[in-house]
């Protein structure tokens, strides 16, 4: 059945939502049948449709996005030019955020905690970590599953709306006496036991309380939603759809999740209970014989900051997986696609993402080399943080021998996935070193590891990122992005992430510390380097002028974008191409079946190159006798 075949069948066809819309296909427009509307707020805000909470978490996330890299900007400056006002927003800043956190339009010390820490936890667990796993993962997988809905649509509301209001939380601490917290994206008590807190604070309205809370709603909704996935995969396959038939997105959707349900529960509880440690008197965390402003603290005392250490880093380290996973997933999709032949090896990605999964569980505590554990564990770690890097080293050959002998389109989302290839192997070569205790000794809290951290979280997961909403964004939308916009925003994005990122590397040989307020000006060590200071800065002002393009390719295009001629745009095999454009209530015009695995394209003898998963097989011409005349 072609692209005309389903059009065809959606005027004969009105499938009705369980909610009493009834939607008819008309040449891939939804047309309202006559049953009762939703009002707005239900059919755009608390939606149970899983393309709708999708898009709510995609949009919701590059907000927040925007927001935290706003925060590095302000940051960038005082690092690259230290206590000096920062130019035209100053003032403005100092009105918004109040002396304490801008005094004279220069950033303070307070000011730097604070914007450094929530930029970490909003990046990696509000907006990268959403948009990857439950943005594209809402949108994508019930389509490439062949089914209706995700299996639980309440939840799938609860999950998004949980998300949401740990966000708000986190933003509004901002504006709570003293700001928002500062002890950290890790949080490490002791500090953060006692910062923002004494008599000029409120109990429950501070920095480090509400970080604390808007972390708890935050890890509840991705638990809501983790559960929501794995039973979507493993119940709702369209029939045919068998593991190996998979796309490989959803098999890194499904180990995501797995490492988040198996991940983030531990730090729950370690923030509830940091959070009784401030509010309850409890001494989780709190050690006995803290001294604070020469006096001793009164806590019972008997805590142990080690735990929360581990407690954290054993989602902390997964966590990278959590949000470098369905990126490969993206990327994958992609290359197949626009090299118009099969991935390399199938199986290979398949069986590296699950030893990914499971390996990545076990490996935490190489974060904390430095806090003096035995040889032995420490040797472990060592072990399995290497042996790691050999199913990750094989995703990356197999993405790149599938670019071998191939016709490559060069699309724009193939450009954003050609560029995640080397981004990926820089951040994975340079955490090599830290896996090691005796190099990790002295690299540690270098901004090294701040530029290896970087490359993954930031531009090879960003660079998926919108790689991903470029392919996708027809089907979502019905209209294709413009052309030389998504260029003119590919090409200095790519290189302003490099000037950004890839000095930190060298401050980090040199010895320059990733806490430094001043940007390392009051250090001997540093002096060689802190010419490179401004060259990040710049990188980073250019890089987010870089980022305009596409805010206006993505809002334009959804009014006046070129209207996409076909259900299958990019002419691909899986089966989100075979729901109407944009996909209604039910996605599909009627029930799919699986005929081959995802990505068999250029087949010897089929009659064009791709040929997509719904489709069955042509039946073989039987050749008739020739009977002769008499």
């Amino acid at each position: 059945m072609d692209n005309q075949d389903f059009i065809h069948a959606g005027k004969q066809d009105v499938s009705h939502h369980p909610e009493g819309i009834a939607t008819e296909n008309l040449g891939g427009k939804q047309a309202e049948g006559h049953h009762e509307q939703l009002p707005w707020y239900r059919k755009y805000l608390f939606s149970t449709d899983h393309k709708v909470i999708g898009m709510q978490y995609m949009i919701t996330s590059l907000i927040i996005a925007l927001f935290g890299f706003g925060l590095m900007i302000v940051m960038r400056w005082q690092l690259s030019y230290p206590g000096k006002p920062i130019p035209i927003f100053g003032g403005i800043l100092e009105n918004i955020f109040g002396p304490e956190m801008f005094s004279g339009g220069v950033m303070t010390p307070q000011a730097y905690n604070s914007f450094g820490a929530i930029h970490g936890t909003v990046m990696i667990f509000m907006a990268l970590v959403p948009a990857l796993f439950a943005g594209f993962g809402n949108f994508v997988v019930p389509l490439q599953l062949g089914a209706p809905d995700m299996a639980f649509p309440r939840l799938n509301m609860a999950s998004f709306w949980c998300f949401f209001v740990g966000a708000v939380i986190i933003m509004v601490s901002f504006f709570v006496p003293g700001g928002a917290a500062k002890s950290g994206w890790t949080s490490y008590p002791p500090l953060a036991d006692l910062a923002d807190s004494g008599p000029h604070f409120h109990p429950l309205f501070n920095g480090q309380t509400l970080w604390l809370l808007g972390m708890a709603f935050n890890i509840t909704g991705s638990l809501l939603g983790v559960i929501n996935m794995i039973t979507t995969i493993f119940q709702l396959r369209a029939p045919g759809l068998s593991w190996m038939r998979l796309p490989f997105f959803i098999w890194t959707e499904l180990v995501t999740a797995f490492l988040m349900l198996l991940a983030f529960p531990p730090l729950e509880a370690a923030a509830i209970m940091q959070l009784m440690d401030r509010l309850a008197g409890t001494s989780f965390f709190s050690p006995e014989g803290l001294i604070v402003n020469g006096q001793h603290v009164h806590y019972s005392g008997g805590g142990s900051p080690l735990l929360w250490q581990h407690l954290f880093w054993f989602l902390g380290h997964p966590e990278v997986y959590v949000q470098i996973l369905p990126t490969m997933g993206i990327v994958a999709e992609i290359i197949a696609n626009n090299t118009r032949k099969p991935l390399w090896s199938y199986k290979i990605l398949v069986y590296s993402v699950l030893a990914i999964g499971f390996v990545g569980m076990i490996v935490w505590a190489h974060h904390m080399y430095m806090t003096g554990m035995g040889q032995a564990i420490s040797t472990f770690f060592q072990l399995f943080t290497t042996i790691i890097s050999i199913p990750s080293v094989l995703i990356g050959t197999v993405l790149l021998m599938s670019l071998w002998g191939a016709s490559i389109r060069f699309n724009l989302p193939m450009l954003f996935a050609l560029a995640w290839l080397p981004l990926f192997g820089i951040g994975g070569l340079t955490g090599l070193p830290l896996g090691w205790s005796s190099s990790d000794m002295v690299l540690h809290d270098t901004y090294y590891v701040i530029g290896h951290f970087h490359y993954m979280m930031a531009p090879t997961s960003i660079m998926a990122l919108f790689a991903g909403i470029y392919y996708w964004y027809p089907k979502a939308t019905g209209r294709e992005m413009n052309v030389f916009l998504g260029k003119l925003h590919f090409w200095p994005t790519f290189i302003t992430f490099n000037g950004v990122f890839f000095p930190m590397l060298i401050q980090g040989f040199a010895g320059v510390h990733r806490r430094w307020y001043d940007g390392g000006q009051g250090w001997e060590m540093a002096q060689g380097v802190l010419w490179l200071n401004q060259v990040m800065s710049v990188s980073s002002w250019l890089l987010a002028l870089a980022q305009i393009p596409f805010i206006i390719n993505f809002f334009w295009s959804l009014f006046y974008g070129k209207k996409v001629q076909s259900d299958n745009p990019w002419q691909g095999t899986t089966l989100e191409w075979a729901a109407p454009t944009p996909p209604g209530h039910g996605n599909f015009l009627s029930a799919l079946t699986v005929y081959r695995g995802p990505y068999e394209y250029s087949v010897p003898g089929a009659d064009k190159d791709y040929s997509p998963q719904w489709e069955p097989d042509a039946k073989p011409k039987i050749p008739q006798a020739k009977v002769a005349k008499v």
